[in-house]
This record gives structure tokens, sequence and C-alpha cells, in this order.
């Protein structure tokens, strides 16, 4: 299931449309009280939040469910008329996993919700520990010395890549390919935003993630 909380009736009922027409089964929401009752019934696997909504905005409603470790994990696309990088920024760093700017081609909407759909209905059970940090993914579970932290579901799979790949480097191509399943278009700083903030979040364990210049990112040893 996919919600959508979007104040725009002609931007909802277009995608929910595109989508539920290509397989995908998708409900929308026009205001963040009927996301919230929705959310009590059933958790998506996905959501499609617009920033500009009525009685709270979407940086709002992402905040509260980030804090909430029931919906920390939960995918979430920005749709959004503010396309300015700045804009883009202060989303992901507020923990958006993709941000996609009005207008927008419901193609490639559809191929990156899809792309997050099989990552998490394939994903393998892996446990990672390197120095204090503890990783298990099937159960979506980070430990820094013990204390949980809570990522995003995009921060959760770049530092899945990273560990999977543990002293190797990765450009921000492969990156943004494996992580956010579609081809790099230039926009390198969505992988610099989210390295940022998850060495932030990993706190003692953030230097485990290495800046390659030039090339990208790397994970190293830190036992």
């Amino acid at each position: 299931m996919i919600y959508m909380l979007e104040d725009d009736a002609n931007i909802r009922n277009f995608v929910l449309y595109a989508l539920n027409n290509s397989g995908l089964e998708a409900k929308g929401f026009e205001r963040p009280s009927e996301f919230w009752a929705a959310l009590k019934e059933e958790t998506p696997s996905v959501l499609l939040l617009d920033i500009m909504l009525p009685e709270e905005d979407g940086m709002q409603v992402l905040a509260k469910l980030r804090s909430n470790p029931e919906y920390a994990g939960l995918p979430v696309i920005m749709l959004t008329a503010k396309g300015s990088e700045y804009d883009k920024v202060i989303g992901l760093d507020s923990g958006a996993d993709d941000y996609v700017a009005k207008p927008f081609g419901t193609m490639e909407l559809i191929s990156r919700i899809k792309a997050l759909l099989r990552r998490t209905s394939s994903q393998e059970t892996k446990e990672y520990e390197v120095g204090g940090l503890y990783v298990n993914t099937s159960k979506h579970i980070v430990r820094v010395n013990g204390n949980e932290v809570q990522l995003t579901f995009k921060e959760f799979e770049l530092l899945c890549y990273l560990l999977e790949n543990i002293g190797t480097v990765l450009s921000r191509e492969k990156i943004i390919t494996k992580v956010w399943g579609y081809d790099f278009d230039g926009e390198s700083r969505t992988v610099d935003v989210h390295i940022r903030t998850l060495r932030m979040k990993l706190g003692d364990c953030g230097g485990m993630i290495e800046t390659v210049r030039g090339i990208g990112y790397k994970a190293v040893d830190i036992t």
C-alpha cells in the first residue's frame, strides 16, 4: 500500500490513478489528520508527502514519523513545488529518503517507488558488527555502543551498502544507482547530505565512513 498526502486534488487524483493502473495499490489524503488516522489502521510501504499542507506542513509530518520508532524506517518521498537545491537539502536533512520536484514525470516516480519496494521485500537478513556498531538488516536495528539509533530508510540502505563493501571505495554514481535505484544524474549532493547526517547519527562510529576525495566514500574497520 502506498499513501499520498497531497492537498491539491488534481495532482493527488492524477498520481493515484497512475499508481493504481500500474499495479500499485494507493490511497490519497488531503489533510494530515486523515493520514494519521489511516496510519493507525495500516502502515504503508511508501509515503508520498507534499510540503505545503493545511493543519501542519510536510516537514512537521516527517519529523513526527522519524521521531516515532514504529515509523522511523518508513520510506518517504517528498513531492513539492519547491525545487531549489536548498529546499532539497533541507528535505533530505530532515529525513526524507527522496525528493521529487513538481512537475514530475509519473513514470520516473513509479520507477523509484518500485525500486524501494523491491529492496524492502527481498532484503536478506544480515548482521554486521564493526567496533561499537551493530546492524541487523531484517529488523532494521542499528546500535552504537549498545544504544539504538534511528535512521531513515535511505540512511539505513546507505549504511548497509557501505558495510557490505567494507574497505572498498564506492563512487557517488554507484551509491546513487544502488541505494536510490536509478541512474546517476549528477546530483551528488544527495549522497553527500545523507553521508553527513549518517555520520552525525552514528556518533562515535561515524568515523568509520571515510571520504575519498574526487571519488566517493568507503567504510573502514575501526576495531
